[in-house]
């Protein structure tokens, strides 16, 4: 098993078109154009990936180890991921995932014609 730091996941979000680091209340967010994509709790050992269910429910059932379930109030909203225990590349595939779904769509097209934000389900 891995030992992701969240160091690897802030350079790995940042690295991305149009990010920016900002604070939400007590969390830190990940940002594109405004938009929050994922969200680090302030104890830094989880982050909130913001992903749709074509990309959450995979992650959970390949991944249950280090991912489960993010809820608000009685909605799934995306996922939770211990980093202790997380693999980088199924976290920079679903962190990548969530700036898709938040990117304008012209932003994520011309990235996305490049091939540098893989598309589907997360590997193992």
């Amino acid at each position: 098993m891995s030992n992701m730091k969240l160091s690897q996941v802030r350079r790995h979000a940042l690295s991305l078109p149009g990010v920016t680091e900002e604070p939400h209340f007590n969390y830190a967010s990940f940002r594109v154009r405004g938009k929050i994509f994922v969200t680090v709790p302030p104890d830094e050992t989880h982050i909130h990936v913001f992903v749709g269910e074509e990309q959450r429910e995979p992650a959970l059932a390949i991944h249950p180890g280090f991912i489960e379930k993010l809820t608000w109030g009685a909605k799934v909203v995306g996922v939770r991921i211990a980093l202790e225990k997380a693999q980088s590349g199924v976290v920079n595939r679903l962190v990548s995932s969530a700036w898709q779904s938040k990117a304008p769509k012209s932003l994520a097209k011309a990235l996305g014609a490049t091939g540098s934000v893989p598309k589907g389900r997360p590997s193992t």
